[in-house]
């Protein structure tokens, strides 16, 4: 069989991914040419904007593959562009956040962004086990020094150096999965993988351990129980926009390629699989929401919630061959507008080096009264984590709840109800104590002014948020048109 040759189609649907390599590396010769914060920054939102024109440019000449390792198609782009999107509101989140460290080396920031970006922005293309690991150690590789970038003092450093240990477990693990199933297969291509399990009959000791040691990994990546002792540590460390790139554009990446992978690999037909993935998913749903009860920090509050809506979102990878991928692709997209928007407005009441980030549910007593657009939009970003009406949360969550009754996950689906009730009560804990009078000046709490640009950001996720909730089928209709034929 021959390989896919690098045509001229081939290369104008790879062009969005060439033009953000192209991008990193100028941002880097600008860094070595001129170290200026507020030019590096606007280079880096002005790059990350032209690679997401280039996407719908790119969908003509889709679908197409692109030697052995990538395949172009609706759905590549279509998650290649939630990624492209996020990373673009994080990088205005940090020039607003970085802006007030003042002066220091913050430039190089932006390039560990855009390297962190290529990285995952190739994970959904990706159909072979090399080009899956070159993204997600490009990927994983860039966010240590992000985590460890600019933080709260002492923890940043902290949560980079746990970050850096159980990444590399991580990594570990899904390299010698990859060993396994190419002793088991001899071959690393998810579509090849697929055909020869479905020939060679009951699974043997290498594929199956092959296959466990890949979730291991990937349930890292993923922040699902019992792999998930890291998240809060890193997301309190962590400087808040880096935090908003850890919960949304990883998680996004890392859920598209395993989600290609099990539909080429055929791996949704293995029934203890099935029901092992099941039970993550329940763990990951109640332990996530019963954890949040105990938190008193936001971030590590919203930590604990991302391991519940990972646990949610496994409803619909189960559910995926007949009903979960339309699910699944709006759920992310819900998850990535809500998740930046809260994590966006903790970054714009923070200021780096000023011991820790403003992450205590102490902290936003008062908020109504001082920053009142910011305490609205935290709410609803909340309400839609909660999974109410009119958000993009709701339309979500009854997504998932309509592909798992329809592929007869009750018992995920019991959990994931649960688990919603679970979760309106701590997140009505923030509202709350945003409501309450801060005792006492209030207007001393919350010093920080906020830029045009930072309320910008967020008013646009708020009106993503409430207009495709109370009107989803734009969301609907393109994720059909994409994944749907992709």
């Amino acid at each position: 069989m021959t390989a896919p040759a690098f045509t001229a189609k081939a290369f104008a649907a790879f062009a969005p991914f060439t033009l953000l390599g192209a991008v990193t590396i100028l941002v880097m010769l600008l860094i070595a040419v001129r170290r200026d914060h507020r030019l590096v920054a606007l280079s880096t939102i002005a790059g990350l904007l032209l690679c997401c024109i280039a996407l719908p440019l790119a969908a003509p000449a889709s679908p197409v593959a692109v030697t052995p390792l990538f395949i172009i198609d609706g759905a590549a782009l279509f998650y290649a562009g939630l990624v492209l999107v996020s990373a673009l509101v994080v990088a205005a989140l940090s020039w607003v956040y970085l802006d007030r460290v003042g002066e220091g080396p913050r430039e190089e920031y932006y390039l560990l962004l855009l390297t962190a970006t290529l990285g995952a922005a190739i994970l959904p293309a990706s159909v072979h086990f090399a080009s899956f690991f070159l993204g997600i150690e490009t990927l994983g590789i860039s966010l240590l020094g992000l985590i460890a970038y600019a933080g709260p003092r002492g923890s940043a450093a902290e949560a980079g150096t746990k970050y850096l240990i159980l990444s590399g477990a991580a990594s570990a693990f899904l390299l010698f999965g990859m060993a396994l199933i190419y002793a088991a297969f001899g071959s690393m291509s998810f579509a090849r993988i697929g055909a020869l399990a479905h020939q060679a009959g009951p699974a043997d000791l290498y594929r199956l351990a092959g296959i466990a040691l890949i979730l291991a990994g990937v349930g890292f990546k993923l922040s699902l129980v019992p792999f998930h002792m890291w998240t809060p540590d890193v997301y309190e460390g962590a400087p808040a926009p880096v935090t908003a790139f850890i919960a949304v554009v990883s998680k996004i990446a890392v859920f598209a390629v395993i989600l290609r992978f099990f539909a080429l690999a055929g791996a949704h037909a293995d029934a203890s699989l099935r029901a092992g993935i099941a039970a993550v998913a329940i763990l990951s749903m109640l332990a996530g929401n019963l954890l949040a009860l105990l938190q008193t920090n936001v971030k590590r509050l919203l930590a604990y919630s991302s391991i519940a809506h990972l646990g949610y979102l496994l409803v619909a990878f189960l559910a995926a061959p007949a009903l979960g991928v339309d699910a699944a692709a709006y759920y992310l997209a819900a998850y990535a507008v809500t998740s930046l928007g809260a994590f966006g407005i903790v970054a714009l009441l923070s200021a780096p080096g000023a011991g820790r980030d403003a992450d205590r549910i102490e902290d936003y007593r008062g908020l109504f009264r001082t920053r009142p657009f910011l305490a609205a939009s935290l709410a609803l970003m909340l309400l839609s984590l909660a999974g109410m009406p009119p958000t993009m949360g709701f339309i979500a969550k009854f997504y998932l709840v309509v592909a798992g009754v329809g592929t007869a996950l009750f018992w995920p689906v019991a959990a994931l109800l649960l688990g919603s009730v679970i979760g309106l009560y701590y997140y009505l804990r923030i509202l709350v104590a945003m409501a309450l009078p801060a005792p006492g000046d209030a207007e001393a709490r919350h010093p920080i002014a906020v830029p045009p640009l930072g309320n910008a950001v967020i008013g646009a996720l708020l009106v993503l948020l409430v207009v495709l909730g109370a009107y989803p089928a734009p969301a609907l209709a393109l994720i059909r048109m994409t994944i749907g034929h992709g």
